[in-house]
């Protein structure tokens, strides 16, 4: 069940052509081609997996950028200690428990083997090899995705103690049961001829946006969401340079997310799935740059962003399924589907500031179902999962299946979740102190500021709150230093 190869990586002979000449320099005995090419092709293949394993990393630093950009100032340093400590707790979570649950063979249900993941033992059946750790270490760059998604909505006023345990549960359990379900030959393989999912619509993005909102449903708004008449106001992010960073970063890291899940280079295959990706998320712009002109009548800048997401989101489950004319549709309507969700969610009291409900939550319940609608005969073949969309006249039934693995995703993510977040709220609390959200998690939760030269004033940030004022800043504010020295002094 556990494979990291899938088929040829180049043609043989090409392979034989740049192997065996290695007899020319000093080897007494040629190679033989039989076990040489094979050994080239899995490595060749384990390459590429790791390199697409490294920009699916690099979407981390995406995250960050993007939630600071949408966080106000006072907030702005605790998303890296947020992002930093959650990636690391979970490597240990998914190392620990999760892999083995995801893809430690099992039945429908969870994963039997693999527990402290190490060569030397057996995953699945098989023996623990070079491959199998890439592999290990590409799926878990998956759930750390999944896990980003999570905490974007609950910026601003989550304490950082209860990120804690959450991470911990929700990357040795609840992903990797949703990933079993999905990518490891469980529940989703049972339901028809296949769920079709090639990189995680549903596995990844809506599960982690289902556990969002069960953050969100007992966190509620941040202060001063809205107004007394419970109508929503603005809350701007900082900054949108930043933001727009993070986009670009997660789109790159996403051509590593969709094309490394052929996990090989066969037939190039992988080319195929990045350039579909590409026009997916140039269709979420689109889609989006409209919707939010005729319902906001401007041109939005966090909604054209989120644009870019909610094609990428949409476009990664049927990523390895259709053809390109396909890919920019289902982009534009992620796209549409974006910016409508945002403003439907605001109005519903749901203070989502980085719009990951609509982003990851509706986009990916929209791109699950595309499948059932746009795959093609041609690709349902070539993966070998379901049957050909209703576009290429396949009927309903895949777009039945697909939509009882949205079902089912929703149900299990969100009731686990929702157990976990109300056993952490009984014990050590969700939300910060009214206080402590007034002054901005940075000095509240970490004793410091993201940006200290906006908060502290010069004076105290280089050393002259606690001596005499030198007579050149007497003109910045007359007085004031030589009463905190007074105060000081007492």
């Amino acid at each position: 069940m556990l494979r990291t190869v899938l088929g040829r990586a180049l043609p043989a002979g090409l392979l034989a052509l740049i192997i065996l000449p290695a007899a020319a320099f000093g080897q007494s005995e040629a190679l033989d081609v039989n076990t040489a090419v094979p050994k080239a092709i899995d490595e060749l293949n384990t390459v590429w997996i790791l390199v697409a394993t490294m920009l699916v990393f690099f979407m981390q630093a995406g995250f960050a950028l993007l939630e600071i950009g949408f966080s106000r100032a006072k907030n702005a340093g605790m998303g890296i200690a947020k992002i930093l400590v959650n990636f690391s707790i979970a490597s240990l979570a998914w190392w620990a428990v999760g892999f083995a649950i995801a893809f430690g063979g099992g039945g429908w249900l969870v994963g039997d083997s693999g527990f402290l993941f190490q060569f030397g033992r057996d995953v699945a059946g098989e023996a623990a090899t070079g491959g199998t750790a890439a592999f290990f270490i590409f799926q878990f760059m998956f759930a750390a995705v999944s896990l980003a998604i999570v905490w974007g909505t609950s910026l601003e006023r989550m304490k950082f103690a209860a990120y804690l345990p959450f991470a911990i549960v929700f990357s040795a359990v609840i992903y990797p049961l949703i990933a079993h379900w999905g990518f490891g030959g469980g529940l989703f393989a049972e339901i028809g001829s296949g769920v079709q999912d090639f990189a995680g619509s549903s596995v990844v993005h809506l599960t982690g946006a289902t556990a969002a909102l069960a953050a969100l449903l007992l966190l509620g708004p941040r202060r001063g969401k809205y107004g007394p008449d419970g109508s929503p106001r603005a809350i701007p992010g900082h900054n949108m340079p930043l933001f727009g960073l993070g986009v670009l970063i997660l789109w790159l890291g996403w051509f590593g997310f969709n094309g490394g899940s052929t996990l090989g280079t066969a037939d190039n295959r992988f080319a195929e799935v990045v350039a579909v990706t590409n026009l997916g998320a140039a269709g979420g712009v689109i889609g989006a740059m409209v919707m939010t002109r005729v319902l906001q009548k401007t041109l939005d800048i966090g909604m054209i962003g989120n644009g870019a997401i909610a094609g990428l989101v949409a476009i990664t489950a049927p990523s390895g399924y259709v053809e390109f004319w396909a890919a920019p549709i289902i982009g534009v309507v992620g796209g549409v589907i974006v910016v409508a969700g945002v403003l439907f969610f605001e109005r519903m009291r749901l203070d989502d500031p980085v719009g990951a409900l609509s982003a990851h939550g509706l986009a990916g319940i929209w791109g699950t179902l595309a499948c059932g609608l746009f795959t093609s005969e041609r690709l349902a073949e070539a993966v070998g999962v379901g049957e050909p969309g209703l576009f290429y006249g396949g009927g309903f039934q895949q777009l039945g299946v697909q939509a009882a693995a949205v079902a089912l995703t929703f149900a299990a993510v969100f009731a686990l979740s929702m157990v976990t977040l109300l056993a952490i709220k009984a014990t050590i609390g969700l939300r910060v102190p009214e206080a402590d959200e007034d002054a901005g998690l940075d000095i509240s939760e970490h004793g410091m500021y993201g940006y200290p030269e906006q908060f502290i004033p010069t004076a105290e940030l280089e050393g002259y709150g606690y001596a005499n004022v030198p007579r050149s800043l007497d003109h910045i504010a007359p007085g004031a230093y030589a009463a905190r020295e007074e105060v000081h002094t007492a």
